[in-house]
């Protein structure tokens, strides 16, 4: 037997988490829901809390999360992640529940129930991909889109007459007294994705302590919504994103 193609342990530089299923992805290239699914498998394992892990999956463009993680899920209506998830945490305090969504489902018609939801100190995680746009449904603006960003229902540009200022809602989450944990970070980089992983993680331990309601904002790319190649959309996002939307711990407890 050939020993050529075994792996030193010790050499190994990426692998596929074993809780992810091999399923091919629908997301679009370059989009940044498939390295935070990677983020929240990983996590898991090392957690050794496979059996122990609910997901809520959302309607937009994650609603299919449940074809890639091997956990146990429930699908929630559209923006209702928060009270579904309250429901499974209280009747299964013993379990790791998160929600997975995006900025239309979390900071449109979701914002009720994520803002009680996290006032109340529920003992979920929320992962929040934030991408300043409606990515599933044709580009449309979402309470995220930045002042003058063209989508297709602003194609002038978001202005602040018409459609107001964008919705930071993670900053709004942290000054409520049942949060714990709101942070904002990325995966545009090796480093930026060590740190991300490092705050999921945080929020998980969070829930298994009863702390209280952590979020975990990631400001990601819609290369196919921002109507740009990916490597474009990286660079779009760092110099006007980073700017709204700002990478860091805005709560930690």
């Amino acid at each position: 037997m050939s020993t050529n193609n075994i792996i030193d342990p010790a050499n190994l530089v990426y692998a596929k988490p074993e809780l992810m299923n091999d399923a091919d992805m629908h997301y679009c290239p370059g989009c940044s829901h498939g390295v935070v699914h990677k983020l929240v498998a990983e996590v898991i394992d090392e957690m050794g809390l496979r059996e122990k892990t609910i997901g809520i999956a959302p309607v937009g463009c994650a609603v299919f999360a449940y074809n890639y993680l091997d956990i146990d899920w429930q699908e929630a209506a559209h923006g209702r992640a928060p009270a579904l998830a309250t429901a499974v945490k209280r009747l299964n305090p013993d379990r790791m529940v998160f929600t997975y969504q995006g900025d239309g489902d979390l900071a449109a018609i979701g914002t009720a129930e994520t803002i009680h939801a996290a006032n109340r100190g529920e003992n979920i995680v929320i992962i929040f991909i934030n991408n300043a746009i409606y990515g599933m449904t044709g580009g449309q603006m979402a309470p995220t889109t930045l002042l003058n960003m063209k989508t297709s229902t602003t194609p002038n540009g978001r202005d602040v007459y018409e459609n107001g200022y964008p919705l930071k809602i993670t900053d709004l989450l942290a000054q409520l007294q049942g949060v714990c944990l709101a942070t904002r970070q990325s995966v545009h980089t090796a480093a930026a994705v060590k740190k991300a992983k490092k705050m999921i993680r945080k929020a998980f331990e969070n829930s298994m302590e009863n702390k209280g309601t952590s979020i975990v904002e990631i400001v990601s790319t819609c290369s196919s919504g921002w109507k740009m190649t990916p490597a474009q959309a990286n660079d779009w996002m760092v110099e006007n994103m980073f700017e709204a939307y700002p990478i860091g711990d805005l709560k930690n407890i």
